[in-house]
């Protein structure tokens, strides 16, 4: 019965919270597009917060996925032709397991980096979940229904899993240790799995400790070239480190180490883990993320050629076998020139679907969204905050996405339509981060007002200091934020579309917990209610002025 109940709820979740189509065809973003046009392109290839890439080629298509957190929808997936012109498809991970536990905001907790394969005509992804362990998911098709995750290894502290079939058929899982969990770090594991990937036969055996020569190395990503086992894997850190690779002509080592790429006299800090692929004409790319702060983790794309059987990753000038990263570079040959596309960031709210660039801080309820494709707006219905919360940073029904380039304005237009039997219902815009600042329409007594929000060290429990700006003629408003460069924001109002008052003082956005700051919208109360108040938003726009 119970897991009668959980496919229940699960399929309610799908048709009223994350009703998702595949988006539009070549969209090209008007604030960020990495392909210039001439057979060249420019790094980030995606510029918001797709941390811990992991890639695939699988015939024509390349596939990508990243860490997700807490986020939900989790696990996106991403789809290209070229390794340069990317969108979203879909999310392997349509609620968050154990279910009860991610109801609640888990900043920083959730799924960390995880990997992609194809093997014997299914995609498989692993993830890991630091407190609880790492998991697997199946599909038959890239968009199809993923499988429930299955525990594969139960432990905290288990990071950063990566399977590898040998021509044997046996299986392997790489993976790390998170120091906050497992009381080491710093070094890499290999473990056997059954031959179908799903179960840990034996614990894992450590095959390369970096505390000497390379701290914090983590996020291993396994290969097999030319008789060679390889990890790639990086080291010194996400904004400071370089990319290692490690390779053995034993699954289990001693493996020999060489730097591969690092920041050089490049602008690019880091560069953090990724993925390597390689194109139908033979040719050899790398997709990794640099830390930008605020705007998160963004991926970049590197070439890459083997010499002497060691992978040289970015520009290498002086032919020392270290590459640095390039910032413009000829796309790769995939035998045919494609058009240009983005990932989608405005949404029009007029399908019976949310784009798929929208998650929640937690596992949803089916009632905190529906969408009205009739009228063209999405419903938020007011939810009430836990009780223990003590600002936004703690409320789950926070709908956002990620920052989608340096520079770029956010409007939207709605109208509030409170309870008017309660007070303090509100719904707004929100910049959120481990500190965060929001405009509003609150309810009050005698009418319905416009309220601005800042709270310093949100994630500390500090209370958002909330100042009344005015009172409004209805509750019909458009709101705006526009964030320039250094991730500075500026909010303002507007009751006729046209003239917008602003709001507050600039404020400076910051990240999360291990994750970029992000931008959405909100529905709450502080109270119980039998009937909550509703709030239609018309439509919810990214353009670049």
């Amino acid at each position: 019965m119970k897991y009668l109940y959980s496919s229940i709820l699960i399929l309610s979740l799908g048709i009223n919270v994350f009703a998702q189509k595949m988006p539009a065809e070549h969209y090209v973003s008007k604030i960020w597009v990495a392909d210039l046009g001439n057979g060249t392109f420019k790094n980030p290839v995606i510029n918001a917060d797709y941390s811990d890439p992991d890639a695939i080629r699988v015939g024509d298509d390349f596939y990508m996925i990243a860490s997700s957190f807490d986020a939900v929808p989790g696990l996106p997936v991403l789809h290209s032709k070229d390794l340069v012109n990317w969108k979203i498809i879909g999310h392997a991970l349509k609620r968050q397991p154990p279910f009860e536990h991610f109801e609640k905001t888990q900043h920083g907790n959730g799924v960390w980096a995880p990997a992609i394969r194809y093997h014997n005509g299914e995609f498989y992804i692993y993830y890991p979940d630091p407190d609880f362990g790492i998991y697997l998911t199946k599909a038959k098709t890239i968009t199809g229904e993923w499988s429930a995750p299955k525990l594969v290894a139960a432990g905290k502290g288990l990071i950063d899993p990566c399977p590898f079939w040998d021509e044997d058929g046996k299986s392997y899982l790489a993976y790390a240790y998170a120091g906050s969990r497992a009381g080491i770090k710093s070094v890499l594991a290999v473990m056997p799995l059954s031959n179908d990937g799903s179960k840990a036969l034996e614990t894992g055996r450590i095959i390369y400790d970096g505390h000497e020569l390379d701290p914090t190395i983590e996020g291993p990503k396994f290969y097999k070239r030319n008789g060679y086992y390889y990890l790639f894997a990086p080291a010194g850190g996400v904004s400071t480190g370089w990319q290692l690779v490690l390779r053995s002509k034993s699954i289990y080592g001693p493996y020999e180490r060489k730097v591969v790429m690092d920041q050089g006299k490049s602008a690019v800090n880091g560069p953090h883990q990724g993925a390597w692929v390689n194109t139908q004409t033979g040719e050899d790319w790398f997709l990794h993320f640099q830390d930008k702060d605020a705007y998160g983790r963004v991926v970049h794309l590197q070439p890459m050629k083997w010499v002497n059987n060691w992978p040289v990753i970015g520009a290498d000038a002086d032919g020392d076998g270290k590459g640095e990263p390039v910032t413009v570079y000829k796309k790769p040959n995939v035998g045919r020139v494609y058009p240009m596309q983005s990932p989608i960031e405005s949404d029009e709210f007029n399908a019976p679907y949310l784009g798929l660039q929208w998650q929640w801080q937690a596992n949803p309820q089916p009632t905190w969204l529906f969408t009205d494709a009739v009228k063209g707006v999405l419903k938020l219905y007011t939810s009430k905050i836990p009780d223990e919360a003590k600002n936004l940073w703690d409320v789950p029904n926070l709908l956002m996405q990620k920052f989608p380039a340096d520079e770029f304005t956010v409007s939207t237009k709605l109208l509030f339509k409170p309870n008017l039997k309660l007070e303090n219902e509100r719904t707004g815009l929100v910049v959120m981060g481990r500190s965060y600042a929001q405009i509003s329409i609150k309810r009050k007594k005698d009418g319905v007002y416009l309220v601005y929000g800042l709270c310093t060290n949100a994630d500390k429990g500090k209370t958002e200091d909330e100042k009344e700006i005015a009172r409004l003629k209805t509750g019909a408003v458009f709101f705006r934020v526009k964030v320039s460069a250094g991730a500075k924001c500026l909010f303002s109002y507007s009751e006729d579309g046209l003239n917008f008052t602003q709001v507050g003082e600039e404020f400076q956005a910051i990240a999360g917990q291990w994750i970029g700051a992000k931008i959405g919208l909100f529905a709450i109360r502080d109270t119980q209610t039998n009937d909550a108040g509703m709030a239609e938003y018309d439509w919810f726009r990214v353009t670049a002025k």
